[in-house]
């Protein structure tokens, strides 16, 4: 297998210039870190999330169908904190956290799990000192089940366009480690009040990767993405099944493409993490 090719210096260029791509919004309200006053802990879960993309299939950037049977994703190492100031992600760097726990050593997941109206994946939760948790990291590493051949990431499933049908198995050899800020979205994330639930939320854009059809082919997303064609022009007898080793051999430009649009897969919602080699 071989080792990623990037460094940490192209990581982080490409981690800051990249996380913008597709992302409604990146900035969570202007608040510290909310401590309680009890001492009394609540409960934090982390969820994965692949986002409807993984659960309703979509068209890709240059008009695939692309449903996915199976992504499956090794986390390890998963960390909350509460930080204060705040984490700023574009900056970089080690996340330091007045209060931080572990919520997953190392799990395997599929975000495609359930159907399509299924909620993002439990991975886990814990018992957690109240208050705000407002960065998140986690790696994403080789996984020791055999079913994933040692792969952080395969993504598997069918994609269709004009009368034609590519089964497809994507497998990623790189190991990433996100450093990310608090989530962001529709709600806010991370809060424990004594004797509650919390969750946050690892969250994977891929349509970084294959770019989405109903956007303009003009729009930087679906310009810095691959598309499915790349993939499709592998296929033999209707079906594809490659690694980034074997995309280098095969398909030079989509091999250094993916390997620069990897370090922008990992977000906390639409909140952005800095990526990095795994140390």
């Amino acid at each position: 297998m071989n080792k990623p090719t990037f460094t940490v210096a192209t990581l982080a260029a490409i981690a800051i210039a990249s996380a913008t791509v597709g992302c409604e919004s990146n900035q969570p309200p202007p608040t510290g870190t909310e401590q309680s006053p009890s001492g009394e802990p609540g409960t934090l879960a982390l969820r994965a999330n692949g986002e409807d993309f993984v659960r309703q299939g979509f068209v890709s950037k240059d008009g695939w169908q692309i449903n996915f049977d199976r992504v499956a994703v090794h986390l390890s190492n998963v960390t909350a904190y509460q930080t204060d100031p705040p984490y700023n992600a574009e900056a970089g760097g080690p996340i330091r956290g007045q209060t931080e726990i572990t919520l997953v050593e190392a799990k395997t997941v599929d975000l495609a799990a359930g159907d399509a109206t299924a909620e993002p994946i439990l991975v886990g939760e814990v018992s957690a000192p109240a208050g705000q948790y407002n960065a998140l990291a986690w790696t994403l590493a080789k996984a020791p089940e055999e079913a994933e051949g040692g792969y952080p990431l395969v993504l598997e499933g069918t994609a269709q366009k004009d009368g034609e049908t590519v089964e497809f198995i994507l497998k990623i050899e790189d190991e990433i480690t996100f450093h990310c800020g608090e989530f962001v979205g529709d709600e806010r994330k991370g809060i424990v009040q004594p004797a509650s639930d919390a969750e946050v939320e690892a969250t994977f854009h891929f349509d970084h990767l294959f770019g989405d059809g109903e956007l303009p082919p003009e729009d930087e997303l679906n310009q810095g993405a691959i598309g499915f064609e790349p993939l499709a022009a592998l296929a033999q007898q209707g079906k594809v099944e490659t690694d980034l080793s074997q995309l280098k051999q095969t398909s030079p430009a989509t091999y250094e493409k993916i390997e620069q649009i990897l370090p922008s897969l990992g977000h906390v919602g639409e909140g952005h993490c800095h990526a990095m080699p795994k140390s």
